[in-house]
């Protein structure tokens, strides 16, 4: 009796056990989905077919009632080698869910550590065809076009300012019509960012992987963001710390550029935290896993919040 009482048992949490998988992973698969950038067989540079040779977006929406029509593309980094799309991603995408914000995490080609794979500007040509992919979709997705910005992670956030420094109105002939889009971010969100690519802050590996090692003086001047910034350049929000082995000057260079033109923006370095860590976790480092709030206040003066 005992037995048949065990089996029975066993037979329904089994059962039980596999409904609650099915229904977590339905719940997982409704907050985001995947979109590639180009159809298939359209993707510029593409070096083979595989899935990290298919740029493409994650789209986390907020709830509705919560929404507020602004919306974020999140570049990832990992040093231009590969993508740290936990930390640097998907757990930030839900951060600015919780906001009201729509979030669209990048998955962007990468390079290797021999550099022989990709280099710029295919990074460029996804971040920039991702941001005009968003904008095309701003009436199908409730988004306030004007209020679409970028938001990048050391490496991605180089490739964040590179979208924020050189983006273009889009191609009004252009056949494909996502291509009509501008690239241009409402706002900029750079953490720990790589910027210089000519001075003795350079981070040179990842300029290696991104260049190569025998760019000439003008590609390294074209890709040393804060030479860029103009006074069309977004408002911007910029996090370091003074430990980092990217160095704070990257974006301390980079804020005294937008500054120069007169461009709003907000600088915060803190004194440790070292590098890599995301939104923080209170758990290791009470004080670095505050900086989100500074971000929730600057997003509040902006406008990007109800």
């Amino acid at each position: 009796m005992n037995n048949i009482i065990t089996k029975s048992y066993l037979k329904i949490f089994f059962f039980s056990t596999c409904l609650l998988s099915i229904i977590q992973s339905y719940s997982l698969s409704a907050q985001s989905t995947k979109i590639y950038l180009w159809n298939e067989g359209t993707v510029p540079m593409a070096q083979g077919n595989a899935e990290e040779d298919k740029p493409s977006i994650t789209a986390y929406f907020p709830s509705k009632e919560s929404a507020t029509g602004a919306a974020v593309l999140i570049c990832p980094g990992g040093g231009y080698v590969t993508l740290a799309l936990d930390h640097e991603g998907d757990s930030v995408a839900k951060y600015f869910n919780r906001l009201g914000i729509a979030a669209f995490v990048l998955r962007y080609r990468v390079g290797t550590w021999d550099h022989k794979k990709y280099q710029h500007p295919v990074p460029m040509l996804d971040a920039s065809r991702a941001m005009r992919y968003i904008r095309s979709k701003s009436k199908e997705w409730n988004l306030n076009s004007e209020k679409i910005g970028v938001m990048g992670f050391s490496a991605g956030g180089h490739l964040a300012s590179t979208i924020g420094t050189m983006f273009d109105a889009g191609n009004p002939k252009a056949k494909d019509v996502i291509e009509k889009y501008s690239s241009r971010p409402s706002f900029m969100v750079l953490v720990y960012p790589v910027i210089s690519m000519t001075t003795k802050y350079t981070f040179r590996f990842g300029r290696g992987v991104l260049l190569g090692d025998n760019a000439s003086q003008q590609l390294l001047d074209s890709l040393s963001t804060e030479l860029q910034v103009t006074s069309n350049t977004p408002p911007t929000f910029m996090m370091h710390s003074n430990d980092d082995g990217v160095q704070p000057e990257n974006s301390i260079l980079f804020y005294m550029a937008l500054r120069e033109q007169k461009v709003p923006a907000e600088l915060h370095i803190y004194e440790r935290g070292g590098h890599g860590y995301g939104l923080g976790d209170p758990k290791k480092d009470p004080i670095i896993s505050t900086w989100p709030l500074r971000l929730t206040d600057w997003l509040k003066n902006q406008g990007l919040l109800k």
